[in-house]
């Protein structure tokens, strides 16, 4: 039986519903909300820029920092899809700036634990702030895009930034203050926080006596094509760990480069990413979402296809951008079409589609590098290009429930 949320769902249409009037892009409130997302995902991005200092200051092994890195990744992501199920069941927009927090805090105190049980603990608790934040977060930004997928690709990319942003900060910090800089990260969180609690309802509902008339999909969940988009999310969470494991490694021993250059060949990689994220939003708004999606991916196989057989640098950063771009121009796509084959379970779609389909996605790098280690990395990176035509052919049986719906901004 359909279940419908009116306070969500006003004024809204999906596989069964009409519009009363066109949806509305919300632009205060996607700035407001993908500023919290880059706020957030500092604190995943942090994580991997922590884990040097930890090894040189407390003599962690590998394998010890291997556990962090599963603490903050695999345990947040699993944990999502939980918290969507539970914010399906009555909307929770406290948990946007909670789990912040939660995340900041968990960051913040991994520098001042004494041992490696409390490291892990504190790191995991940070993870679960972030699984917290996303599906509550992703609500609140379909509920400010109306139907725009652009408007929703310029929310992933805050994710995409924050991560970024994360180790740009922390670094620096660290090596001033040591571990226990750590503390000062928590000091971007506490101001979003603040501005959220002030902020986001008033921009997201509007005016008391003047709401915004809030656009979510209605209409029956399509747990079939929902599965099929979540093994396509998965493909390409296989990809992107791949590609984003090995090219500076590539590009070191296969193509004589030096460690700055390998390095930049991975900021070449995420920042055409970020491109491609903004140009798949505005190509699913332009045409159709699965456009978007199959058009990603059918690039992405000259992409990785012409790296492998690249010459030299220069034809290879080429290649990089490409595959960059191809690869990420589904990426805000997945989240809005998941929610709406799921219009009644809007956080368990965000939940699965944001994080548990993408850390199935990394549990695979092991067998590619496990590959490489065999054979070598040009062959673990030559295998990837199949993986684009898997994805195409699970596309073939969605469809695309936006289809010819209207967006207007404001």
């Amino acid at each position: 039986m359909k279940r419908a949320d009116d306070s969500d769902r006003s004024g809204s249409t999906g596989d069964c519903g009409g519009l009363a009037a066109p949806p509305s892009v919300n632009r205060r409130g996607v700035a407001l909300i993908s500023a919290a997302h880059v706020v957030d995902d500092i604190y995943q991005g942090a994580v991997p820029a922590i884990l040097p200092f930890l090894v040189a200051e407390r003599h962690y092994t590998y394998a010890a920092v291997s556990g962090l890195t599963l603490a903050a990744t695999v345990l947040s992501s699993v944990a999502q899809p939980a918290f969507g199920w539970w914010t399906d069941r009555k909307p929770r927009r406290w948990l946007i700036p909670l789990g912040m927090l939660t995340a900041a805090v968990g960051i913040a105190l991994s520098g001042l634990t004494s041992s490696y049980a409390l490291t892990w603990l504190v790191i995991a608790v940070s993870g679960l702030g972030i699984a917290a934040f996303h599906p509550s977060a992703a609500r609140a930004a379909r509920q400010a895009s109306g139907n725009s997928t652009r408007a929703m690709s310029v929310f992933a990319l805050g994710g995409n930034a924050g991560f970024a942003l994360g180790s740009l900060l922390t670094t620096p910090i660290l090596i001033v203050a040591g571990l226990r800089g750590t503390v000062l990260l928590v000091v971007p969180a506490v101001l979003m926080a603040v501005l959220l609690v002030v902020r986001l309802s008033h921009v997201l509902d509007g005016r008391p006596g003047r709401p915004r008339n809030r656009s979510m999909p209605t209409g029956v969940d399509n747990w079939s094509a929902f599965g099929r988009l979540t093994a396509v999310v998965v493909v390409r969470s296989v990809l992107f760990f791949g590609i984003s494991s090995f090219i500076a490694l590539y590009f070191i021993h296969r193509l004589g480069a030096s460690t700055a250059v390998g390095g930049a060949a991975l900021t070449t990689f995420l920042v055409a990413g970020a491109m491609g994220t903004l140009l798949g939003g505005w190509m699913a708004d332009r045409y159709s979402r699965l456009a978007s999606v199959r058009t990603g991916f059918a690039l992405t196989v000259p992409g990785v296809a012409g790296l492998v057989l690249s010459p030299g640098l220069e034809v290879a950063f080429v290649f990089v951008v490409i595959t960059g771009i191809a690869l990420y121009l589904p990426f805000g796509v997945f989240v809005v079409l998941g929610q709406d084959y799921l219009p009644n379970r809007i956080g368990t779609a965000s939940g699965v589609t944001v994080g548990l389909a993408v850390s199935v996605g990394g549990l695979f790098s092991p067998l590619l590098g496990w590959l490489a280690d065999q054979t070598s990395l040009r062959v673990s990176l030559a295998v990837l290009v199949v993986l684009p035509l898997v994805a195409l052919l699970l596309t073939r049986g969605l469809h695309d429930p936006a289809a010819g719906r209207p967006q207007r901004v404001t």
